[in-house]
């Protein structure tokens, strides 16, 4: 009798049985490829800045994902879906890199770019917080104008110009894209900005010795 009574509770609303059936079946029939994916991009890309401490962040190498973009070819046998990946690593201490990677899924784009960004980091001369002299950077329809700020500016830039200015520990300059917005164009455009800074007492040196040999 005692089972039968628990039996008769538990079928008295079998609407609500449904829905939680439903919800059952709909939390089973999530896609665990999606899931897998979606750990392997976590477990790449950068932390954020409330995840560590500000000592620790210094310590770290920055790396930034500016760009993914898909892409698709039309076979015989269907689609096949690539993607890109545009990257960004520096120390904060003068280096930087950039990196672009192609692969089927994105965490192996984002892995190639990463060890592109990291084989092709170039130094960076620097003022203090800030960059010695004013330039312009140019890279096909990219053009990219950097200049000098003073203490507590800031990085008044958008995009990939900031990043590249994150990564190469550039804490106060005002920069303005003059050209293309094609991030890829920006990040070329900025980097060879970045090659074209010399130091001032490398420049007075340079002047001066044409006038002491004369």
């Amino acid at each position: 009798m005692a089972e039968e009574k628990i039996d008769n509770n538990i079928k008295k609303n079998p609407e609500t049985d449904k829905k939680a059936e439903e919800k059952i079946d709909n939390n089973i029939k999530k896609n665990p490829e999606t899931d897998k994916k979606a750990e392997e991009v976590k477990k790449i890309m950068p932390k954020g800045p409330a995840s560590a401490p500000a000592k620790e962040q210094q310590d770290e190498m920055f790396e930034k994902v500016l760009k993914i973009n898909r892409t698709s070819k039309v076979t015989k046998g269907g689609k096949k879906i690539g993607f890109s990946a545009l990257v960004v690593v520096g120390d904060r201490k003068g280096n930087v890199g950039y990196g672009f990677g192609k692969a089927n899924e994105v965490a192996d784009a984002i892995k190639k770019g990463l060890n592109d960004a990291r084989k092709t980091m170039f130094s960076v001369t620097l003022k203090g917080s800030t960059i010695p002299h004013e330039v312009i950077g140019v890279y096909g329809a990219g053009r990219v104008l950097l200049k000098p700020a003073g203490e507590g500016t800031g990085v008044i830039a958008g995009g990939a110009t900031r990043a590249m200015c994150d990564a190469a520990g550039i804490r106060d300059v005002l920069t303005k894209c003059l050209g293309s917005n094609n991030p890829f164009n920006i990040v070329k455009a900025t980097a060879t900005g970045f090659k074209d800074l010399k130091d001032t007492n490398e420049v007075r040196n340079l002047v001066s010795k044409p006038a002491d040999s004369e």
